[in-house]
């Protein structure tokens, strides 16, 4: 009877939080059009190239810009987005409790996946990103600032999402420590992280960042801190963060959501 309940909360949990993305993009997503086919050939056509410089990265201007990504997360590629999270988040729920049991009773798994937890906390993803940011500011290399700065961004908006979710949604955690476990943090933290730097960087150098991410993803399994769908929508929040920030920065983005009639559909640009 317990589970049974707590399935339901579950269940509820997830709903609850695509109500609240869906809520959020609504507006603008009424306001949007459907892209007509030339937009989406080219788009196939026409790769994305390194995000622009801007003309100051400074403090002030991380602040305003941070002002900005906040009034943009209402979009509707945002919406499409959430919807892959929630609806692959609630595909996985049913396995949730096995999942756990499997992973949590492994000492391989516990003992691979031990340091995900400290590599994916946010103040060493914060450590790094000031790092890239003083060091670009320090040697006057504004592309290398700029990077820093959209990774702080990245971060910022990834935990104010997380944390309104969690303390809205209050989840209780596999191991019983508290109402904060949808969505996990260190997901969405190190998945905006990557998003980031894969607008900057490209998928080849980018790569090992998604390979790091799905590490520090799945380290909170056999940690016994998350679900398999806190995990699995937390990685959307970060993707959903990560795009955010950089989204104003070219009109091409390396995969993108195009609308067509009856559908959408996820076009990846090799460059």
């Amino acid at each position: 009877m317990a589970n049974r309940v707590q399935k339901i909360r579950a269940r509820r949990t997830l709903a609850m939080s695509a109500s609240i993305w869906f809520a959020l993009a609504a507006g603008t997503a009424r306001a949007q059009t459907i892209l007509p086919v030339d937009d989406l050939i080219s788009v196939g056509q026409q790769p994305a190239g390194p995000a622009p410089t801007p003309p100051h990265t400074g403090i002030r201007a991380m602040v305003k810009e941070l002002g900005a990504d906040v009034k943009r997360l209402p979009s509707r590629e945002n919406l499409v987005w959430v919807g892959i999270g929630s609806g692959l988040a609630l595909a996985v729920h049913p396995v949730d409790d096995n999942v756990n049991t499997a992973l949590v009773t492994s000492r391989t798994a516990s003992r691979v996946f031990k340091p995900g937890a400290v590599l994916g906390q946010s103040y060493t993803l914060l450590a790094l990103a000031s790092t890239v940011y003083a060091i670009g500011r320090g040697k006057d290399e504004p592309k290398v600032s700029h990077v820093g700065m959209d990774l702080l961004r990245a971060l910022a908006i990834s935990e104010g999402l997380t944390q309104a979710l969690k303390y809205t949604t209050r989840r209780e955690r596999p191991d019983g420590s508290g109402p904060t476990s949808f969505p996990s943090g260190h997901s969405a933290d190190t998945f905006a992280f990557a998003t980031a730097l894969e607008r900057h960087l490209g998928w080849r150098f980018a790569a090992p960042s998604y390979v790091f991410a799905s590490y520090v993803a799945a380290s909170r399994l056999p940690a016994n801190r998350h679900w398999l769908s806190d995990v699995v929508f937390g990685s959307a929040v970060g993707i959903i963060a990560g795009r955010t920030v950089t989204s104003n920065e070219s009109a091409k983005y390396p995969m993108t959501v195009t609308y067509l009639p009856g559908g959408a559909a996820v076009l990846f640009v090799r460059r």
